[in-house]
């Protein structure tokens, strides 16, 4: 699905089209890009309402760079936020088309152009309703000729009210110049751009009013057609940069000042009949720019190969003045013939370059490269690819890197894109259009100023696992090398590096340190940091490169790398090649299902289980307390995390009963740091993020995930909330039967990962998160013969507990399962701190 030019293009490219039907406006457009440390986290909002008197049909299509992995769509119509999920790719397919065949809403993510893919949805919207798309897609930028690029191409077809791009850059290295242009940008648009940077931040703004859009005075078309371009680049006073962040850590690479290396470069041409007409011309248009930026040290040559191989050259000559010109005369002179000795073509190039090395007719200290350009598949001579690739690859044995570049789409691209990988290079499709010859010399722009040589970036193996690619066979100019990695011990703070490399005049070769306090010192803006931003680049960064190394393995290695490509996808939530991401949103009749079995045993006063791993049992206890009375369950003032619990009651009292029947009707999640508060009741769960406020039903299958957050809603089943690092919630939804006469809906809630909260949590739950050990004597028979009675020794009293069981509702919402426990009586009575009543308060937030 996804075609990988990462090495190359370093960018940021965005496009959008939000297609007008009769009656549709999009009223807001929105692109919000947050880069910290060259990882961008890019949010894309875009809103429509149907004006019209009858339902009508929306179109958003997104197209992204092939490098960038998408990790959260949603979109919300009238007030119903509708996610999409990320799954296994033949899994998400087979639920694609299903949704499809039934006519139900649904976008999927496939291959688009040539640097691009798409991401369509579309859906019904009713007379006078509303919808919110909302897309958000991560990426590592990578620096080319000394800039960090963003490519924003927008194109939303009519002219917009609320049309913003906004991008936040925070580089703790510090920002040395910001660029901001616009390929559609008129001199009256030129002053809507509003840039500013200063030390460790930069922004941009681009902000146009619906006048400022127009092509003319009266007009209703837009300018907004065209790619929106921002570049930027950092400061540099080492070589290196690290990061240590949570057991995580990221090494920018890339020294300056350095003298260039001589470059021996090959280029090895496919002139078979089919690179006959406009290709030929191309290619023969691209070698004669590329001859005028040869620099004088560097040393190349010229074979050609169609029917039979033959060279400019017997061997590799210095590119003095001379030499150039009669190169140019050469080139011009290039024509077509015969049929596709590839094979032949690479082997000459790397006899070629063996023999000058052998021989001491090129530098010592210089980078040698092979460059060769094919419009079709191998015929004459060896022709079987397999073979191909097994001969270059024993013939290089390492020694110089191979970019291929397919010419078409007539070739067979997988080959040359193994056979390049093999050898420490890359292949690159070049496409058949009007700038295929800018396309040639682009690249070799890219490949033409080596700095270093063999470089390698040594970290303590003792001390690091899951390291990325560390080693480098050429370093160039204007570019950068990221390696990041893991700590064994997640509670280390320190890293030592060992660099080396081969420069023009000597080996490059020094040690470099960093600690986290460092780090810590230089994140001090913790608005520009989106959730574990350095183990999130590290997983991006790793899948990249197990994508990679996945292209050329075979049989069980590829398997292995498949399968933790894959892991890492579903366990970080981004699309890849591997995984999609499809949305649907269900028929209207699909709302009106039955409500699900009434549970056989109602989960009645709210009930406590606590578990003691240590002593492979647990505690339970029940809280008696009147309706309305609201109970706090936890709070943790380290992670902000405060959850609290209101009470309701039956239907009708029982006044012959003790005790009341009393269910959790209502809960409260808050979290300070984040500004978030959830309210779930059994009719339906708001989520306020700041002042703005989203609303769901137990009716609907939610995946929502946005920055500390990640909130899923089982269909009618139960929620599981994640905020932050912390602890996992789970609640249950527990329904009765509508025309039930005493007992109502009511709501349950467990913990995951509690050993995520800090040490300081407390409340009825919070405060047994913490290690808890007892001892149970003198079991003896009680008032039940199926329960016996104990004392139990905890905190220093003794008390008086039953054998029995609680129902656990996580897995089982409609039965549950019996966990066995020692239930301690009187609201928990000698086992809470304080009394109950302590953990009272006076409203739900």
């Amino acid at each position: 699905m996804i075609s990988f030019f990462f090495f190359f293009y370093f960018f940021i490219f965005l496009f959008f089209d939000l297609q007008v039907v009769n009656g549709i406006e999009i009223y807001s457009m929105k692109i919000d890009s947050k880069v910290t440390s060259r990882f961008a986290h890019n949010v894309i909002t875009s809103r429509a309402v149907n004006r019209g008197n009858v339902p009508k049909e929306v179109f958003f299509d997104v197209e992204l760079p092939k490098t960038a992995f998408i990790t959260n769509f949603s979109m919300t119509i009238d007030g119903v936020t509708y996610p999409g999920t990320i799954k296994e790719k033949e899994v998400a397919k087979k639920q694609y088309e299903k949704a499809v065949s039934k006519g139900q809403t649904a976008g999927l993510v496939k291959a688009s152009g040539r640097k691009t893919e798409k991401f369509t949805v579309s859906v019904n919207i009713a007379a006078a309703s509303k919808v919110t798309f909302e897309l958000t897609y991560e990426e590592l930028l990578k620096r080319q000729f000394g800039k960090y690029e963003m490519f924003i191409k927008v194109k939303p077809k009519q002219l917009v009210k609320d049309f913003e791009i906004e991008v936040n850059i925070f580089e703790p290295q510090g920002i040395t110049d910001l660029e901001a242009e616009g390929t559609f940008i008129t001199n009256d648009l030129q002053n809507v751009i509003q840039k500013t940077f200063s030390d460790k931040k930069g922004h941009i703004s681009f902000k146009p009013t619906l006048d400022q859009q127009r092509t003319c005075a009266n007009c209703s078309q837009s300018l907004l057609d065209g790619d929106f371009i921002v570049k930027y680049d950092v400061k540099r006073t080492t070589p290196d940069n690290l990061q240590i962040v949570n057991g995580y850590f990221v090494h920018f690479f890339a020294p300056t000042n350095l003298p260039k290396l001589p470059k021996n470069v090959i280029f090895v041409i496919d002139i078979s009949g089919s690179m006959a007409g406009r290709e030929i011309v191309q290619t023969r248009e691209a070698l004669l720019k590329i001859l005028d930026d040869i620099k004088e040290d560097d040393f190349f040559n010229f074979i050609l190969f169609g029917s039979e191989v033959r060279t400019w050259r017997e061997t590799l000559i210095k590119a003095t003045p001379e030499n150039l010109d009669e190169a140019r005369k050469f080139v011009q002179g290039i024509n077509t013939e015969g049929m596709t000795n590839l094979h032949g073509g690479i082997m000459r190039g790397i006899d070629m370059l063996n023999a000058a090395h052998e021989g001491n007719l090129v530098p010592k200290r210089s980078a040698s490269i092979i460059i060769m350009l094919t419009d079709g598949q191998p015929n004459v001579g060896i022709s079987n690819t397999e073979d191909i690739q097994a001969h270059v690859k024993k013939a290089i044995e390492g020694k110089y890197p191979l970019y291929n570049l397919g010419f078409g789409y007539g070739v067979d691209y997988s080959f040359l894109e193994k056979m390049a990988l093999e050898n420490k290079g890359l292949a690159r499709r070049i496409y058949p259009d009007s700038d295929a010859a800018l396309q040639l010399q682009g690249f070799y722009d890219e490949v033409s100023n080596p700095m270093l040589t063999d470089v390698e970036l040594n970290y303590p193996e003792n001390e690091i696992s899951d390291l990325t690619r560390n080693s480098f066979k050429h370093f160039y100019d204007g570019s950068e090398i990221v390696v990041a990695g893991r700590f064994i011990d997640n509670n280390q703070n320190s890293l030592t590096v060992d660099v080396r490399g081969e420069g023009a005049n000597d080996a490059l070769s020094y040690t470099t340190k960093q600690d986290a306090e460092q780090t810590a010192k230089a994140f001090q803006e913790q608005e520009y940091i989106f959730g574990e931003y350095i183990e999130r680049l590290w997983a991006y960064l790793t899948i990249e490169q197990l994508l990679e190394k996945r292209i050329a393995a075979t049989g069980e290695e590829k398997e292995n790398l498949t399968a933790e490509a894959l892991d890492l996808s579903l366990k970080y939530k981004f699309v890849t090649p591997l995984t999609s991401m499809v949305v649907t949103k269900p028929e209207e009749n699909d709302n009106q299902d039955g409500i699900a079995d009434k549970p056989i045993e109602v989960d009645g006063d709210p009930h406590f289980i606590i578990s003691v791993p240590q002593k492979d049992d647990a505690i339970c206890f029940n809280i008696n307390e009147n309706p309305g009375a609201v109970l706090n369950l936890i709070k943790d003032p380290v992670t902000g995390i405060t959850i609290n619990g209101e009470l309701i009651g039956d239907k009708i009292v029982n006044n012959d009963a003790k005790i009341q029947n009393t269910y959790f009707g209502k809960l409260g999640i808050a979290n300070k740091h984040l500004d978030l508060k959830l309210t779930v009741t059994p009719e339906k769960i708001t989520l306020q993020n700041g002042n703005e406020q989203t609303g769901f039903t137990w009716l609907d299958s939610v995946t929502l995930q946005q920055e500390g957050l990640t909130l899923i809603i089982n269909r009618k089943k139960n929620l599981v909330l994640k905020m932050g690092s912390g602890a996992s919630f789970v609640i249950v939804l527990h329904q009765v039967w509508k025309k039930h006469p005493l007992h109502q809906d009511f709501l349950g809630l467990y913990i995951l990962e509690s050993d995520k909260l800090s040490e300081q949590t407390h409340g009825l739950l919070g405060q047994f998160f913490h290690p808890i050990d007892f001892t149970i004597l003198e079991i003896h028979p009680g008032s039940d013969p199926k329960k016996p009675d104990a004392t139990m020794i905890v905190k220093n009293n003794e008390l008086t507990v039953t054998r029995g069981w609680q129902k656990d509702y996580r897995t089982d919402p409609t039965h549950g399962l019996d966990v066995p426990c020692w239930f301690v009586h009187n609201n928990g009575a000698g086992l809470l701190d304080g009394v109950h009543t302590d953990y009272i308060v006076s409203s739900l937030f």
